[in-house]
């Protein structure tokens, strides 16, 4: 087995930009570029094929254009598998309280009317990629973090506990790999990965191994097995590269870990008897 490279290399995020006004476009892709990786759409139609190609991490869209409008792609945004977790902010220049309770209806993370200031957007923007950044990095930091911990929606979570199913079941093979579970979950490998990629910004060999070390973690905690037999039943060959992968990933190595675990087991056990 390879050795996994827990960090992840730093890249500006993603941001796909919908508007049918050319001169719109231009202005928020100029000012966004600084920071963001900017792609352009001009209606809701052209976005779906963007989307296709490209790992998008936000989506702003405008409400009123042409063939498919803002309400009618955040709805099929946000009823489908393979986007439904990628945050949307929808501008409008619509002010009713009907037009903002539709936005919402239709799974918008952010309602924004024109005209808006710009320190408004990147707030909203932040606030929306960074509280998904918090999900990824509890769930990939704790070892004991929960799958589930990563799901936006219940179709999310569906998702994720069918994937984590499917690994933990073929766990004690180590040549396990995408093909299996995207058999298994009937979807294809571009679509698993990136379903896996989005939610928790790991490729899907690295959840796979992630989803070994926290299974490790798991077994650790139940206190009946040497690191040797975890190693081996969570599908390393190698009990020293287990140990490296476990240490690069949660800042501990397995040994110290079973102290820890040991510890705050006899502090429970104490105050038991008080």
């Amino acid at each position: 087995m390879e050795e996994w490279i827990a960090d992840q290399k730093e890249q500006k995020p993603v941001v796909l930009l919908i508007d049918d006004n050319e001169e719109i476009l231009d202005y928020l892709a100029g000012d966004l570029k600084s920071r963001y990786t900017v792609l352009t759409a001009h209606d809701g139609a052209e976005a779906l094929q963007v989307l296709e190609t490209a790992f998008v991490q936000l989506i702003i869209s405008d409400v009123m254009m042409p063939h498919i409008d803002g309400f009618a792609f955040c709805e099929r945004i946000k009823s489908s598998l393979e986007f439904n977790h990628i945050p949307l902010i929808l501008l409008t220049a619509k002010d009713t309280l009907q037009s903002k309770i539709q936005g919402l209806k239709t799974g918008a993370d952010a309602y924004i009317e024109k005209p808006f200031s710009l320190e408004h957007l990147y707030v909203q923007m932040e606030n929306l990629l960074e509280g998904r950044a918090r999900l990824k990095d509890f769930y990939a930091r704790s070892p004991l973090a929960h799958i589930n911990s990563m799901a936006y929606s219940k179709m999310d979570q569906d998702f994720l506990e069918n994937l984590h199913g499917h690994i933990i079941r073929n766990l004690e093979d180590t040549d396990l790999d995408v093909e299996k579970p995207a058999l298994l979950m009937n979807v294809s490998r571009p679509t698993l990965y990136r379903k896996i990629k989005s939610l928790s910004g790991l490729a899907p060999h690295d959840i796979i191994n992630l989803t070994r070390l926290k299974k490790a973690a798991i077994l650790i905690n139940e206190g009946n097995l040497r690191i040797n037999e975890v190693a081996g039943l969570v599908g390393y060959n190698s009990p020293s590269q287990f140990k490296r992968n476990f240490l690069k990933q949660f800042k501990i190595s397995p040994a110290a870990y079973i102290d820890k675990v040991t510890a705050a087991f006899n502090r429970r056990q104490e105050d038991g008897m008080h």
